[in-house]
């Protein structure tokens, strides 16, 4: 197991990073936005089943042979940007009378928790973040390293879920308040697509 200055250490470099603007963040900002913070949270859980996903694949190695293969780095990369510039279609195209004003319902929330995971295992970047970030913390004279990892990334997971939530919760207040507006339902979404035409972007253009 890690130490306890290295938890720490590690938790306040890791609240930093969730609050750092970023693709994942962003994400969370434009849904709970426009579908409510319900909808935001649902997605923050996504996006952390995503690291576990992650998680496994620096512990497999699987991050490593993104990291030197350029292909593998490219396929990923292009479903992840195909995945974003499908979102922003369905942005531009929404109506005013078929965005809903109220907060999102259980049934339709898992869909946006489908978001999360397929938005965070679809950038290869968090892999190699992951593999260059986890063991930077690992110390081998502590114990079994695969186990430091996976403690360290748990801890990564449980901040992500509560900065992200947090996020929602601050965005979801504040789009509620728009929501009344047609006019604003139609800004907000265009807005949200345009922001997934430059996350897709930023993707499909980004090398290792």
């Amino acid at each position: 197991m890690p130490t306890v200055d290295t938890m720490l250490a590690f938790t306040l470099a890791s609240v930093v990073l969730a609050f750092a603007p970023g693709p994942d963040n962003i994400f969370v900002l434009t849904q709970s936005a426009i579908r409510g913070p319900k909808a935001g949270v649902a997605v923050t859980f996504g996006l952390a089943t995503g690291l576990i996903v992650h998680t496994a694949a620096v512990v497999l190695g699987l991050a490593a042979l993104i990291a030197v293969s350029e292909l593998a780095f490219t396929i990923l990369k292009i479903i992840g940007a195909a995945y974003l510039v499908y979102l922003a279609i369905g942005a531009f195209r929404a109506k005013p009378d078929t965005i809903e004003a109220k907060d999102a319902q259980v049934r339709g929330l898992v869909q946006y928790y489908r978001r999360g995971i397929i938005m965070n295992v679809t950038n290869p970047k968090v892999s190699i973040f992951f593999l260059a970030f986890l063991p930077q913390f690992v110390d081998a004279s502590a114990g079994d390293t695969t186990l430091q990892m996976l403690s360290l990334a748990l801890i990564f997971f449980i901040v992500t879920i509560i900065v992200f939530s947090s996020v929602a919760l601050l965005a979801g207040k504040i789009g509620s308040v728009l929501m009344g507006s047609p006019r604003a339902q139609v800004l907000m979404n265009r807005i949200a697509g345009t922001i997934f035409l430059g996350l897709a972007a930023k993707l499909a253009l980004s090398e290792r």
